[in-house]
C-alpha cells in the first residue's frame, strides 16, 4: 500500500479547482484573442462530450503514469499545478473571454453544453487549462519509457479530440490553445531537468554512525 501513497498528491486537484473559480470573473478590462479563423470555427455540439471528460481524462492518464513509471508522474503533475498556478496569474492581470453563441435545443447535447456554459463563466480563457493538460500527457508520454503503439494511440487521439473540443464548443480560441501548450512545453522541460538532479525527490536519510 506504501506504494500508492504518492496518488494523494492528486488531492491538490479540488485546491486548484476553487483557485480557477475564485479568478473565473471579469476584471477591470477584459480583452478578446478572437481572430476572423475563430469565428470561422463553427459550433458543433457533439464535441461537449470530450470537453466535458476532460477532468477525468487527465486523473486516468495520472494514475496510468503513476503504475507505469512513478517518475513521470510526478513530472506531470509538478507541471500541472506550476503551469495552473501560471494561468491563474495570467487570468488576474490579463482576463479574456469567448463570446458565446445563442444555443436553443432539447437534444441531449445542447443541454449538456447548456450546463457547462451555466456552469463556468466566459473568462479564463487564456492560457486555456484544457489544451496545456490535454498537451502536457502527450508530452509526458512521449518523453515515458512505456511509449507504445497502443497508448499513443489512445492519448494522442483523445488529448487531439479534447484540445480540438474548446475550438467547436467555442470554450476558447486559437490563442488560448497556444500558449496553454507552450507554457506546458516550457515547463516540463523544466520540471523534467529539474527532477533529473533530484530536485523533486525526497532526500535520503543520513546513515548512522557506529558509536565509538
Amino acid at each position: 500500500m506504501k506504494r500508492f501513497v504518492p496518488l494523494i498528491s492528486m488531492l491538490i486537484f479540488p485546491v486548484m479547482g476553487w483557485l480557477y473559480a475564485m479568478t473565473n470573473k471579469p476584471t477591470t478590462q477584459v480583452y478578446s484573442l478572437v481572430t476572423d479563423l475563430d469565428r470561422a470555427i463553427p459550433l458543433v455540439k457533439i464535441f461537449v462530450l470530450p470537453y466535458s471528460v476532460w477532468i477525468f481524462y487527465i486523473y486516468l492518464c495520472l494514475i496510468y503514469f503513476f503504475i507505469k513509471e512513478p517518475a513521470v508522474y510526478r513530472r506531470t503533475l509538478i507541471t500541472y499545478v506550476i503551469c495552473a498556478l501560471t494561468c491563474y496569474g495570467i487570468y488576474m492581470v490579463f482576463q479574456t473571454t469567448v463570446p458565446r453563441p445563442a444555443i436553443s435545443g432539447t437534444d441531449p447535447f445542447t443541454r449538456l453544453l447548456s450546463y457547462v456554459y451555466g456552469r463556468d463563466l466566459p473568462f479564463n480563457c487564456f492560457p486555456s487549462i484544457h489544451c496545456f493538460s490535454s498537451y502536457l500527457v502527450m508530452k509526458a508520454l512521449y518523453t515515458s519509457k512505456f511509449r507504445g503503439r497502443l497508448n499513443q494511440l489512445l492519448i494522442y487521439g483523445m488529448s487531439t479530440t479534447i484540445i480540438l473540443s474548446t475550438f467547436f464548443v467555442k470554450q476558447h480560441v486559437l490563442f488560448d490553445a497556444i500558449g496553454g501548450i507552450l507554457l506546458a512545453d516550457i515547463f516540463y522541460r523544466l520540471v523534467s531537468r529539474a527532477d533529473r538532479v533530484g530536485l523533486f525527490r525526497r532526500a535520503k536519510p543520513m546513515p548512522q554512525r557506529a558509536n565509538m
